[in-house]
């Protein structure tokens, strides 16, 4: 039946005409003719629709969507189970709100919920161990389907009447995008992934280029409107002492996170500068000693100095390929650039290593006498940030050296670097399963390791139970036994890591 519902998720061609509807047809308003007296030429950037009033889904289409109990039930299996093991490094606090802007969007957003359904049926029916029922197996294809229909229609409704009139609609969609996004890769279905990430893409862009936005410059005074204009926060004593983000304040910092994640591996693996590079810096930077408003840390472990190290990477590898193609090539001006690439990680990495890790202060508040127990586990995934970001970091310089001097397997430095990754994913990442959150650079390892390395490799994986719900883990592990089988071959001299990743036909993204 996990067939049957891989071959659903690839013939839903409708979403993706709607996905690239947005990409081609909706773009920003056209400039208007300045001799033309405009009303609004003095006021704020525009305050859009919020709650409710952002109607998406017509007033039929919501009432065709039943709420029933079971549906209450996947919700919060979906909450307790399911999102946490997706993504078991966001446990934001719960004096900011915790979850429950996930909660509040799966409840409020027909858009948001069916979405979530058809993952939270997923994994539901493989807990109870009903893989092969037949009659659960009719509901998740009830639920998919259902998901790409109201994502559908959503998307009709942006693209008729533009981002900047569904400032939260189009949050929501994107929130959607990318629950669905995480759906098809945890059934091992890539077939989607390019489709999925232009329309999410094109959607953020245009978040932050509508009127009254694009005009503020720089990337962080963008994204820091669009969140304002995503208020107000939600005021949760009377007293008006402690506010929340909204549901969809939330929403956008952490989609956010997982959109600039996704564009920063699939530029890898398609060797094209990230869509949103010209926001990295303003985004995952700390300009002015200010925290950056995009914190890849807090959803996925890594600190974003090593993500964006891997950003500046494939846009060299980009820069790269085009020399190639117009034969104009300067050797001296790659390594020149590579240089400033590897002294920034080696520095960083360095100071990860040797720097004994800070010691975060005992709280002592009343919070933690009720959430004893998620706050002990906050703070051991906290902990294990620093070698998360060197895991990140060391696949970042065995990427950066195949840029720059082509397939070398039998280098010291990259027989360095791919054994650091291998023993701290192995004596140092526990649960095993958190490799899951580590599929590129496991996979960046395996493709360079030694014969000798491979049969650990492959007990890593296999040791992941059930393997259905660790789909990146084993497709890693297709391309690099892809790339074992051919060690001898004669195409080594042209190999790169961008080739192992596109064996398998699709954009594969392993996140």
């Amino acid at each position: 039946m996990a067939e049957r519902l891989k071959r659903e998720v690839k013939e839903t061609a409708h979403l993706r005409r709607g996905e690239r509807a947005v990409h081609d047809r909706v773009s920003p308003p056209k400039p208007r003719d300045p001799t033309t007296p405009n009303e609004n030429d003095r006021m704020e950037p525009p305050r859009p629709q919020r709650g409710a009033d952002c109607t998406l889904i017509s007033k039929d289409a919501r009432e065709s969507i039943s709420f029933g109990r079971s549906d209450t039930v996947l919700l919060m299996f979906y909450l307790e189970h399911v999102l946490p093991f997706l993504f078991p490094f966001y446990r934001p606090s719960a004096l900011q709100g915790g979850r429950a802007w996930v909660l509040e969007m799966m409840i409020g957003s027909p858009v948001v919920r069916q979405a979530t359904l058809c993952q939270s049926s997923y994994f539901f029916a493989l807990a109870q161990g009903l893989a092969n029922c037949d009659v659960l197996w009719e509901t998740v294809l009830t639920q998919t389907r259902s998901a790409f229909g109201v994502l559908r229609h959503a998307l009709q409704v942006i693209d008729g009447s533009g981002v900047a009139e569904h400032i939260h609609g189009a949050v929501r969609i994107i929130a959607s995008i990318m629950q669905v996004q995480r759906f098809e890769i945890a059934i091992s279905s890539f077939n989607n992934c390019q489709a999925h990430l232009n329309a999410a893409l094109a959607l953020f862009i245009q978040l932050l280029e509508i009127p009254g936005v694009v005009e503020l410059g720089e990337s962080v005074s963008r994204f820091n409107t669009i969140i304002g204009l995503l208020g107000p926060t939600a005021w949760v004593l009377p007293s008006h002492c402690i506010q929340v983000p909204s549901a969809e304040q939330a929403a956008f910092r952490f989609t956010s996170t997982l959109l600039i994640l996704d564009d920063i591996i699939a530029s890898t693996v398609l060797q094209k500068q990230p869509r949103l590079y010209e926001h990295h810096r303003s985004l995952l930077g700390n300009i002015d000693n200010t925290e950056p408003p995009v914190n890849l840390e807090a959803a996925m472990g890594c600190q974003n100095w090593a993500l964006l190290q891997i950003g500046e990477i494939s846009t060299l590898d980009a820069w790269k390929q085009q020399c190639k193609r117009d034969g104009s090539l300067d050797v001296m001006e790659l390594v020149r650039r590579a240089s400033a690439i590897k002294d920034l990680l080696v520095a960083r990495l360095t100071q990860l290593e040797t720097e004994p890790a800070a010691v975060r202060e005992k709280n002592t508040r009343t919070l933690d006498a009720f959430m004893a127990d998620f706050t002990q586990q906050s703070e051991t995934l906290a902990n294990l940030s620093p070698v998360v970001t060197r895991i990140w970091a060391h696949a970042a310089l065995v990427y950066l050296f195949v840029v720059v001097s082509g397939w070398q397997p039998a280098s010291s430095d990259v027989r360095y670097h791919v054994g650091q990754i291998i023993e701290l994913l192995t004596h140092r990442i526990s649960p095993p399963a958190l490799l899951r959150t580590m599929v590129w650079p496991f996979c960046v390892a395996g493709c360079l390791a030694e014969p000798a390395q491979e049969d650990h490799l492959r007990e890593m994986v296999e040791t992941l139970k059930p393997p259905s719900v660790f789909g990146t883990v084993r497709k890693a592990l297709e391309i690099m036994e892809n790339v074992w089988r051919k060690r001898d071959s004669e195409d080594i001299a042209s190999r790169d890591l961008a080739t192992c990743f596109r064996s398998q036909g699709d954009l594969v993204l392993l996140v």
